[in-house]
């Protein structure tokens, strides 16, 4: 780990009001990447929300919203994310020969055409930094626009996670072992 964690006795008012406003959300707990942001607690404070709305009220259950976050762990090899979002995506009732698949950079074969459509538009995002009019189309019939911009913004807060997480070095939980290669 690079850098040091703070403890809650540690903190100054500004972080402390943010890690106890984390606590008190949908989590109950404070996301491993808030840690680091709380460096600047105003960052912290704003990309923790943002990260609760993305996990908790998107148009999308579980199984569908993992499916972008999974893709954004995958494509930064970023353990602990990948660690963290797996159970996550298993609770949610993602199969788990599509979990297997994403790890193994392989397209998964989904029987929700709306989780094909999560897939490629996330792949998209990252492979080719974009989204090309054809998928953008589909994409819109599909999910919707409010369910585009959605998978636009868990890639977009899942990649920044994947930075923090990786940069940081963050450690995976003791006896856990890495699965991304």
């Amino acid at each position: 780990m690079r850098l040091k964690l703070l403890s809650p006795g540690e903190m100054n008012e500004s972080q402390r009001q943010t890690y106890d406003e984390s606590i008190t959300g949908k989590r109950g707990k404070p996301p491993a990447p808030m840690m680091a942001w709380l460096n600047s607690p105003d960052m912290a404070r704003h990309a923790t929300r943002l990260g609760e709305v993305l996990r908790y009220d998107t148009i999308f259950p579980a199984k569908l919203s993992e499916i972008a976050i999974l893709v954004t762990a995958r494509h930064w090899t970023a353990h602990y994310e990948w660690y963290a979002h797996k159970r996550l995506a298993l609770a949610g009732g993602m199969k788990p020969d599509i979990i297997d698949a994403i790890r193994d950079r392989r397209t998964p074969e989904f029987d929700d055409p709306k989780g094909k459509m999560i897939y490629d538009v996330a792949k998209s995002l990252h492979e080719g930094h974009g989204v090309e009019k054809g998928l953008y189309d589909e994409a819109v019939k599909l999910l919707s626009e409010r369910g585009v911009v959605e998978v636009i913004g868990l890639c977009g807060y899942y990649t920044m996670v994947s930075m923090t997480l990786n940069t940081f070095e963050f450690e995976l939980p003791e006896g856990e072992v890495p699965e991304l290669s």
